[in-house]
């Protein structure tokens, strides 16, 4: 993957969702990686503790909190290149915890770029997220639409990218954003929509509770946006330095049409008991995102494997057998609302 193939690249919430199939795109690519994960006394490395032991035996984990730069200047050191998916993700619980937000995501965010900037890393991939642009206010979504912030995540969202731009401006930091739509698939947390309904269907509940329904959602399986940010990473400086580029699968679904495919894919009946507890303050929903992926084939020659409704199916369906293994299932709280 470039010139940086030689040096580690870091890679901020390697221990997540999507940090842990990032992790493993770049292993197959032969890119060294060194793995930043959230320091906890039980010595876990999240996800990445489920990959196979050679690729875990091939990995430099370095445990540490980004919102401590110390720590952060001692894993950025000698890394050609980072990735940056670490930040506080859940929007219900930035309803109830705002600080704890702008510390992780703006703070620790700014703690990379000083890093960064001082030691001269290569490329430096700030990992966005659609919800930056709140509900649409014309589709498809290019990079060009306002930001509009509906929830304290978006917000922090919004001031991490901006001061990374500002980086780049200020300081010439090699800075590319890269900005998926509603990522999905297997290992994602209960907090999201998709893992809410597999779950709760697998589990046999009678009814699948869920928040609003009329919302519509871009949804993009993890392997693409995995391939996205590597290539955003990859890509010729000339090319994105400085700039914004979306990802997404470029098709709208509803919410409650979502929980149909799931249900049919799975073959098991669908009940759905809508639960207040779910449902986002009125002004904070995200009613429409759909995202214009046009920069991203330009810039980036990506474009999704999964996209359309037929990709939407065959990305369901790997995430629901993932979900079928009853050592995963096993993992998750099916009868808990995860915030």
């Amino acid at each position: 993957m470039s010139s940086l193939s030689n040096s580690p690249v870091l890679v901020t919430g390697a221990d997540g969702f999507i940090g842990s199939h990032v992790v493993e795109e770049l292993l197959a690519q032969g890119t060294p990686v060194r793995a930043f994960v959230m320091y906890n006394s039980f010595n876990s490395w999240g996800w990445l503790d489920r990959l196979p032991e050679a690729a875990r035996a091939a990995i430099e984990v370095v445990a540490g909190d980004i919102r401590d730069g110390d720590c952060v200047r001692r894993a950025v050191k000698g890394c050609g290149g980072v990735l940056h998916l670490a930040a506080l993700i859940a929007i219900p619980f930035s309803y109830e915890a705002p600080e704890a937000y702008v510390d992780t995501n703006v703070k620790g965010t700014l703690n990379l770029l000083m890093a960064a900037r001082d030691l001269g890393v290569g490329r430096f991939v700030q990992t966005s997220t659609s919800e930056v642009y709140g509900t649409a206010r014309s589709v498809p979504i290019d990079e060009r639409h306002p930001l509009n912030a509906q929830s304290p995540y978006a917000a922090s969202k919004i001031g991490a990218d901006q001061m990374a731009l500002a980086f780049h401006d200020a300081f010439d930091t090699p800075v590319t954003i890269i900005r998926p739509f509603n990522t999905y698939g297997p290992r994602q947390s209960a907090r999201a929509v998709i893992p809410t309904i597999i779950t709760q269907l697998l589990a046999g509940a009678a009814s699948v509770r869920l928040g609003a329904l009329h919302p519509t959602r871009d949804l993009s399986f993890v392997r693409d946006t995995a391939r996205g940010l590597i290539a955003g990473l990859a890509a010729p400086a000339e090319r994105v330095l400085g700039e914004t580029i979306n990802l997404g699968s470029g098709f709208e679904i509803s919410i409650g049409d979502l929980a149909r495919e799931i249900a049919g894919i799975a073959g098991l009946p669908l009940a759905i008991e809508q639960d207040r507890a779910r449902l986002r303050p009125d002004k904070s929903e995200v009613e429409r995102l759909w995202s214009d992926n046009a920069k991203a084939a330009q810039l980036l020659d990506w474009r999704p494997r999964y996209g359309g409704l037929e990709g939407l199916r065959r990305g369901l369906g790997e995430t629901i057998d993932w979900f079928r293994d009853p050592a995963n299932l096993g993992a998750y709280k099916t009868t808990a609302y995860n915030r």
